[in-house]
């Protein structure tokens, strides 16, 4: 399956993307790359895990992604706490890390079933 259609691949690689843009100028460098290296995870292994050959190679990677998922929403609920990050984008990122998670899931889900 070619990872750049599918939709959880684009829409995470849209996150990181606008997580680079949006902390470009935070000058707290640790905080600024462990979120934008939490986030780049996220599409990074999903494209590595669909160019594997096995569906247990396929799920590893998967998992990896909804694990990075999970660590991009504590720094963004960190983040809006120590006033990085407004609430405003803070409850979108969050909600759509929330979206990602399910969808990989269902990814994962589906390579179980094969």
């Amino acid at each position: 399956m070619n990872f750049e259609k599918l939709l959880v691949w684009k829409r995470s690689a849209r996150l990181s993307a606008e997580l680079y843009k949006a902390l470009s100028g935070l000058r707290d460098f640790g905080f600024r790359d462990q979120a934008t290296r939490s986030g780049l995870s996220i599409p990074s292994n999903i494209a590595e895990g669909m160019s594997r050959d096995s569906s247990k190679d396929k799920r590893h990677f998967l998992v990896i992604a909804r694990g990075s998922c999970a660590e991009l929403r504590t720094q963004v609920y960190i983040g809006m706490d120590i006033g990085y990050i407004s609430r405003q984008q803070g409850q979108q990122w969050l909600q759509e890390t929330r979206e990602l998670s399910s969808m990989l899931n269902g990814l994962i889900n589906a390579l179980d079933n094969e």
